[in-house]
């Protein structure tokens, strides 16, 4: 018997093969759970590891609050309700909207990383079951770094991060890139300081993500997640 996200999840598969904003939250959600369980496994094995993020919230972007200047910037990484209102700035890098990322991309004049979370295969699925992942549609070009953006990483995903941000700047680290996930998504925000952090100094948080490029008159296109 074959099995993919939508019948585990119980997604309708128009649902599913489309990015409305109740499948994007219970995704995200669905992700964080799982990546939760994996970096507590991280921390148990690895001792240097001593703190793991947080589930996602589980509330759909439809009913989060518009992004507010009251959100004060914090010093370290957001560790908990990933998807809820977020600051307007982050230290150390440059903030854009959509018709902003619409020119840089037009350009080529930007590394896309799109850092939305990955729905991880089930444990204890039937034998011989087929796991298909499921679509992800982003923007076209973008490079699809997923998990990356939880407040704690495991060392494997952090070394995964590290790896494909030196491949996509060529060793080059005042090369522009620009991260993104969802409007409201503390994700790319994690992201983006991570990358400041590592020394990188042309980071650009595109902080309404591919809700923003939507609302700019952009579509999206389906993407294939970048491998170890």
């Amino acid at each position: 018997m074959t099995y993919g996200i939508r019948e585990i999840f119980g997604f309708h598969s128009k649902l599913a093969m489309s990015f409305a904003s109740l499948v994007f939250a219970g995704l995200v959600a669905s992700c964080a759970d799982a990546e939760d369980n994996a970096q507590e496994k991280d921390v148990k094995q690895n001792p240097t590891t001593t703190e793991k993020s947080v589930p996602a919230d589980e509330s759909s972007s439809a009913s989060h609050k518009p992004v507010s200047a009251d959100v004060l910037e914090p010093a370290d990484y957001r560790l908990n309700d990933y998807r809820s209102p977020v600051p307007a700035t982050l230290k150390g890098a440059r903030v854009i909207d959509g018709e902003e990322a619409r020119v840089l991309h037009k350009d080529n004049a930007v590394v896309f990383i799109d850092v939305y979370p990955r729905a991880p295969k089930p444990p204890n699925l039937p034998k011989n079951t087929v796991w298909r992942d499921p679509p992800h549609m982003s923007i076209k070009g973008a490079h699809w770094l997923p998990n990356v953006g939880y407040g704690v990483l495991a060392p494997h995903v952090e070394t995964y991060f590290k790896k494909h941000l030196e491949r996509l700047t060529g060793g080059d680290k005042a090369k522009p890139i620009a991260f993104f996930c969802l409007k409201d998504c503390w994700m790319s925000w994690n992201a983006g300081k991570r990358a400041v952090e590592w020394g990188y100094t042309s980071v650009i948080w595109f902080a309404d993500g591919t809700d923003g490029w939507q609302e700019a008159g952009a579509s999206l296109t389906p993407i294939k997640v970048v491998k170890d």
